[in-house]
């Protein structure tokens, strides 16, 4: 099982009160939730290996160079080492290092690799793995790695982690009429304003979809644009040409990295908290105790 961390903090955030506080008011309602999260994941689905995948950079350069706009609306601070500062809410910031320190008290694996995000960290254990593989994500952008041979499939919250979408090739071909690896063309021609992906003009999600279905991939679309008997109309002929710059780039862009060069790390699901003074020091400091046990108990069934 393959956690999606920071898109999982960032719902127990949104879905948690932040009147959820440290006993020195801090709020802790994203540590609180993230922590109940996988208590209950690790209570229903019971995997054998547990990794939370970290974002060591969401915004990476070689992206940027490719698609200059990519996440650039949610750049706060930009550096001239290092990431950029992504814009995050006040009183989440201070809780990551928190929720970081608590994952680690409980030897629950938490990989993250300089120059990549977390999705190209999902993707490259998804590519090495040689079982089953769920992905526990509320970014639609990994649906890419649903593959039903394999058995990877996406784990998308739909109200907590009590209730997740099953993501499998049926439900994609239902939803949007591809599969795995046709999610991610689909992503890139009807584009993504929350990722700064422009995609083609013209081309939503549904003229996306009956592309794909007709052309097979972004090649044979690109074939097409040069194939006069081709059944394109005039003005999609035209905006797929324009846009041949754009779509020359995109994939690198779109598609999740499957080559990153992981550290060593355990992905074993511990039995019991690998560190438990260290764990019940945090527990006190930040007024934890009720998730900690929980997620405690989970481990040891």
């Amino acid at each position: 099982m393959l956690l999606d961390t920071a898109s999982l903090y960032y719902r127990a955030y949104f879905g948690v009160p932040d009147s959820v506080r440290a006993p020195d008011g801090t709020p802790v309602n994203a540590v609180r939730g993230l922590l109940d999260f996988i208590g209950r994941l690790v209570q229903d689905h019971r995997p054998d290996d547990l990794v939370a995948c970290m974002d060591a950079d969401w915004r990476p350069h070689w992206r940027v160079e490719l698609i200059p706009s990519y996440k650039a609306h949610r750049v706060a601070v930009e550096t001239e080492t290092g990431p950029d500062e992504e814009e995050t809410p006040d009183t989440l910031a201070p809780q990551v290092p928190i929720i970081e320190a608590a994952l680690d008290a409980f030897g629950i694996a938490r990989v993250g690799v300089e120059g990549y995000e977390a999705d190209d960290v999902i993707g490259t254990l998804t590519a090495r793995a040689t079982g089953p593989v769920d992905i526990v994500t509320g970014d639609r952008d990994l649906y890419q790695l649903v593959d039903d041979a394999k058995e990877r499939r996406v784990l998308y919250p739909l109200k907590g982690v009590g209730t997740l979408q099953v993501t499998d090739e049926a439900w994609l071909r239902e939803k949007y009429g591809v599969d795995g690896p046709g999610y991610a063309d689909l992503a890139l021609l009807r584009g993504d304003p929350s990722d700064g992906l422009p995609g083609v003009p013209g081309v939503g999600e549904k003229t996306a979809a009956k592309l794909l279905d007709a052309y097979g991939d972004l090649a044979g679309i690109l074939a097409a644009v040069g194939d006069p008997g081709s059944k394109l109309t005039p003005t999609q002929r035209k905006r797929l040409d324009e846009a041949r710059p754009y779509l020359a780039v995109a994939p690198k862009v779109v598609q999740v990295a499957r080559d990153v060069p992981l550290p060593p790390f355990d992905p074993a699901l511990p039995g019991a908290p690998a560190h438990p003074d260290v764990l019940d020091a945090l527990g006190h400091r930040w007024g934890l105790g009720g998730a900690v046990a929980r997620l405690t108990s989970a481990l040891r069934l």
